[in-house]
Formats: C-alpha cells, structure tokens, sequence
C-alpha cells in the first residue's frame, strides 16, 4: 500500500475515508471515485460522438493539458470539452482517479491556489508528456468539419439563450424565427440534387 503522503490533498480525504468525492457522492475506504450516468465503462468514458475514450486518453490528456498549464480538475474537464466541440467532456469521476494515479507516479503535485488545488506536472511529468501527444483529444472529437459544427451548434444555443434571459418579447419572438428559417434552410439542403451543387 502506497503512503499516505502521496495522496493528492484535495481527494485524499474521500479515497482513504467513508466520506464524499468533489460532487457529493458518497465513497468507501480505498474506493476510486467514480462517476455516474450511463455511457461510462470500466476505467473510461463514452464520448459524446460514441467513441470510448479510455483510461489511457484521460491519462494523456490530463499530461498534454498540464504541459501546457497548471489546472485544477475542473479546468482539465472543461478545456477538454471546448477542445473536442462538446463530444468529449470526462467526468469528475475519470479525471481525479487519473489525478491522483499520476501523482503516486510522481507525475504532477498539487498546491493550493485560491481556494482550489491546482495540478502542476514535476520533472518527470514534463519529460512523459513530451514523449506523449500533446493533442490526444483529436482523436476523440473527430474531424475538423465536424468539430466546427458542434462548436457553431453550442454558440447558436447560448446566443439564443441570452436572448431568451435578456431580450424582449419581439427580439425573442425575431430570434426565434431565424432559427427556424436556418432549420428549413438545411433541410433544403438535403433536399438538392448533389450532381447539380457539385457542378456550380
């Protein structure tokens, strides 16, 4: 069994105790914490496209992320749901374990910051994630084409949502037509004859 002192100050407490992870999920003695909802297999996570994503991504990521930045866990969640267009966002549940296997490694350490504990990668991080990919999550968002169009479908969905929150009767009413002018748009689209756009 690996000393205490090796546990990362912010899940040390919920690994070795019958106490509560980051979200408030109750945990045993010596149990990883683990996430929930559907599409969750063992020792990785389903991604948002359909592809699994394994303990070993979330591992590289975590290394290419903080090689870049120290970050604390749910600043690698979130950059990794803005770099993959929302098709890939890990769960607290695969991140801190992950966390917390690389500093038993000897891979990153912790400090507090401002009320959270920020992950730094020591020496012999920076040296595993030089020998790494420092952009493993392309492999799980996919294309560029279609990363774009979950990125443009997200900034749609939150413009409207201000204007939903903040605007008035008429420019909701205004906004909610263009929306449904772009969606009868794009099914014309499908509707054309692929030879005759091809030829334009």
């Amino acid at each position: 069994m690996r000393p205490d002192n090796h546990h990362i100050p912010d899940i040390h407490h919920d690994l070795d105790n019958n106490h509560h992870d980051p979200l408030g999920r109750r945990v045993g003695r010596g149990r990883p914490i683990r996430g929930s909802g559907r599409g969750r297999g063992r020792g990785g996570h389903r991604s948002r496209s359909g592809g699994r994503a394994n303990r070993g991504d979330v591992r590289a990521a975590v290394l290419a992320l903080l090689a870049e930045a120290p970050m604390h866990g749910y600043q690698i969640i979130s950059e990794l749901d803005e770099r993959t267009g929302g098709a890939w966002k890990p769960s607290p549940g695969s991140v801190y374990p992950t966390l917390q296997m690389l500093a038993d490694e000897g891979l990153v350490r912790s400090e507090p910051e401002g009320g959270k504990n920020v992950f730094h990668l020591t020496d012999s991080g920076r040296r595993a994630a030089a020998q790494g990919d420092s952009a493993p999550w392309d492999a799980v968002a996919g294309d560029g084409a279609t990363v774009d169009v979950r990125r443009t479908i997200a900034q749609l969905a939150m413009a409207f949502k201000q204007v939903t929150h903040t605007g008035t009767v008429d420019q909701v009413e205004r906004a909610t037509r263009i929306l449904n002018d772009a969606r009868k748009a794009i099914y014309g689209i499908l509707a054309e004859d692929p030879s005759e756009t091809g030829s334009s």
